[in-house]
């Protein structure tokens, strides 16, 4: 079929890939502009148009889907519009240029997670399953009819980089089916149910430190759906330490919540309002991720306090 593609960061590269090995004609590739980023804050194209321009697609960087964008979609006169993780709304007239219309994947299980973190939120959340839904796009946040649904466990251990890397290439996968059955006439779509709907607000810099005073288990699901990014942390002797992955650990302790409990090759193990947060893996100012036995070597921190 005739596409055009949409979407910007790297879990949208594997559809991207997907489409192009199935032998579809990517006509355009519509994506975020470059923004700074790194430490010197130079331009930095995104991961779909670094990954487009390879494949040797047009790429298109407009910063509003305005009436500019919309003559050249129009121009490319696309049977279908795929998206993923674009980062803009798509205003009606945009969603009716297709002539099939505009096809999202979801990295949730619709109507949970609309929004634009649903992968963090889902671990944040603890839920005992996600998954990838395609869906018809319209004007609302996620609202329209679903095409196609393919559930995944999530595990009690699993971070949200580890679910994106599982959730990436199912989601290829499904786009590709879900073009096929239209091609053939036989993708039928159903309305999104009235209950269970949840809201995948983006993550902030700001919810990632840690606050001692609550559960462990609810810190450690924090943790997990901080990885990779925005990644949570907490000072200790001015530094900021970040915390890559933790679990928690059950008992009571008499230690205020945030001191370090004990400090070995197992972890930190660190008191918390309810049960001890076992931290596995951290990185200290100017160093890189460790695993605790690493990370603990020659550190004196037993009995300090995370502020």
């Amino acid at each position: 079929m005739k596409l055009v593609f949409a979407g910007t960061p790297e879990f949208a590269v594997t559809a991207l890939d997907a489409l192009h090995h199935a032998g579809h004609d990517i006509a355009g590739v519509f994506t975020q502009p470059d923004r700074p980023a790194g430490r010197g804050r130079k331009l930095q194209a995104a991961p779909v148009a670094l990954r487009a321009e390879a494949l040797g697609l047009a790429v298109h960087k407009p910063l509003k889907l305005h009436a500019e964008a919309q003559a050249v979609l129009r121009q490319l006169a696309p049977e279908v519009m795929v998206v993923v993780a674009y980062g803009l709304l798509l205003p009606q007239a945009v969603l009716d240029i297709p002539l099939h219309g505009c096809i999202n994947i979801h990295a949730s299980l619709l109507p949970r997670w609309r929004g634009a973190a649903p992968i963090a939120r889902a671990v944040e959340a603890g839920d005992s399953e996600t998954g990838i839904t395609i869906m018809r796009m319209d004007a609302g946040l996620d609202t329209g009819p679903m095409l196609l649904v393919e559930r995944l466990p999530l595990t009690a251990a699993m971070t949200a980089a580890q679910l994106h890397d599982d959730l990436a290439p199912l989601g290829g996968r499904l786009i590709v089916e879900a073009l096929a059955r239209l091609q053939r006439g036989e993708l039928p779509q159903q309305a999104q149910p009235a209950d269970g709907m949840t809201y995948a607000k983006k993550l902030s810099k700001e919810e990632s430190r840690i606050d001692w005073s609550r559960p462990a288990e609810e810190l450690a699901r924090r943790v997990r759906a901080f990885n990779p990014a925005p990644v949570a942390w907490s000072e200790l002797d001015g530094e900021r330490i970040r915390f890559w992955n933790a679990r928690a650990q059950g008992g009571s302790t008499a230690a205020t919540p945030g001191t370090v409990v004990a400090a070995d090759a197992a972890g930190l193990r660190i008191a918390c309002g309810a049960g001890e947060l076992l931290v596995t893996e951290l990185q200290r100012p100017g160093g890189k991720a460790l695993d605790a036995a690493q990370a603990v070597r020659g550190w004196m921190i037993s009995g300090k306090r995370f502020a």
